[in-house]
């Protein structure tokens, strides 16, 4: 299975796909979508749909977890963060692919062991359950992490089931 993760940013939105194989999980892709700089925040998040809708397109994902929107103490950054995150959740919803959402501490903990871990801690930890050596930008490690906690879970909901 195909899994897509996002973790939504105005300036950066990560991007992780992963594959969950018998062996484990496989990396598939991880890297950042730029929208371009400037004040026109509806082009941002114009720019934000297309990508997804395009990267979907190539990849057919099954699943998308995405990161819920935490509480920034600037306002103005909390909602073009929340719009970020709209526009992703806009081209899923465009694509018929299930959006999952996840809050930050579930996915460290998850991933981690800690729901407090910091940034660095989760790119290590994807880094070894991945078994990959890249550097990429912390928002790309959040997109991979939050991909892998929605398998996680999943495991774990099929396993409580009897599945």
């Amino acid at each position: 299975m195909l899994i897509l993760g996002l973790d939504p940013g105005s300036r950066c939105m990560g991007i992780g796909l992963i594959e969950e194989q018998e062996a484990g999980l496989r990396l598939i892709l991880a890297k950042g979508i730029y929208p371009p700089k400037g004040n026109d925040l509806g082009e941002k998040l114009g720019f934000i749909f297309k990508e997804l809708v395009e990267l979907i397109d190539t990849f057919q994902p099954k699943e998308v977890a995405i990161e819920d929107v935490f509480f920034a103490t600037n306002a103005r950054s909390a909602l073009k963060l929340g719009q970020a995150r709209g526009a992703a959740v806009a081209a899923c919803a465009w694509k018929n692919i299930p959006v999952f959402s996840y809050e930050p501490t579930k996915v460290k903990q998850s991933v981690v062991g800690v729901g407090r871990a910091s940034k660095e801690q989760v790119s290590f930890m994807v880094k070894q359950i991945l078994k990959v050596k890249d550097n990429w930008p912390l928002d790309v490690s959040d997109a991979l992490a939050v991909a892998i906690a929605h398998l996680n879970i999943r495991r774990f909901n099929k396993m409580v089931q009897g599945k």
